[in-house]
């Protein structure tokens, strides 16, 4: 007490003790608070399947195949879901992304916990882990080993609706016809930590026997600079087969920022499959 007495000349001992234990529970309210408010506010679906799911990466532009590529979903011991993808150009630019979700009440969905995703360029180096943590409300970028620079951090609104890893079961209601417009927030790591505002919408129907496959285009919205950041965007896909088990097939994006954009397909298919009509006009 001599110590705190010290401390805070001119106060009394009780007083001191009385504001030290005043600003412990205040620290404390506030750090409960915040992590009870901080929630993820998508609620996917359950998977269809679990185990590994073989697929192949092949070059967007030439057709060729250029390497491996899978996908996971496990039920881990404690009882989380944990799903894994991870694709590449064989001995070059590489990616691996993943997800942590828990079972909500009731059991028939999904709450994210924690995304992350690690590329590494052409060289084989890491270019830094973005994570997203729904509990403690905040995204990083982070930055390669080495380089000097400090992560890249954003807080998430209480009730967030970011969703860069699981997309193939965020555009569910898309492929069951549920809905006919998606909206979502994506964490973008260039220019610093940001949240940016996506939508998807089915631009593929199946043909008028029923066949062939969906194909679900997204946007990342970027205000009154979208018409002029357009024409240098890559083109962001996914094709669905609502008869397929796990309905997934594959989907087209770059493997990080400004890097080789891929098609990822599951395998049994190829990219002569994948239709490319023109986008509906009302986009």
């Amino acid at each position: 007490m001599a110590t705190l007495r010290g401390r805070c000349p001119g106060l009394p001992l009780h007083s001191i003790a009385v504001s030290w234990k005043i600003l412990v529970v205040s620290l404390l309210s506030g750090l409960y608070a915040s992590h009870a408010l901080a929630e993820s506010e998508v609620i996917l679906p359950l998977p269809s399947i679990f185990g590994n799911i073989p697929a192949e990466t092949w070059d967007a532009e030439s057709g060729e195949r250029v390497g491996e590529a899978t996908m996971s979903v496990v039920r881990r011991p404690d009882g989380l879901i944990e799903m894994v993808g991870a694709s590449g150009i064989d001995g070059s630019a590489n990616t691996v992304a993943r997800a942590v979700l828990e079972v909500v009440p009731g059991g028939d969905g999904l709450r994210l916990l924690q995304q992350s995703s690690e590329s590494h360029d052409e060289n084989g180096r890491s270019m830094g882990v973005l994570s997203i943590d729904h509990q403690q409300g905040r995204a990083t970028c982070g930055v390669p080993a080495g380089s000097g620079k400090s992560p890249a951090v954003v807080e998430l609104p209480a009730q967030d609706r970011v969703v860069n890893v699981p997309l193939n079961l965020l555009f569910h209601e898309l492929v069951t016809g549920k809905t006919e417009q998606v909206s979502f927030q994506v964490l973008l790591c260039r220019f610093g930590a940001r949240l940016i505002p996506a939508r998807a919408k089915v631009i593929a129907p199946l043909q008028k026997d029923g066949s062939g496959l969906l194909e679900v285009e997204y946007n990342v919205d970027f205000g009154m600079l979208s018409a002029l950041a357009a024409p240098f965007l890559p083109k962001l896909s996914f094709w669905f087969d609502p008869d397929s088990p796990g309905s997934w097939i594959a989907h087209r994006m770059p493997l990080f920022s400004k890097g080789p954009t891929v098609l990822v397909v599951r395998s049994g298919f190829t990219p002569t499959q994948l239709l490319a009509p023109k986008p509906r006009a009302d986009f």
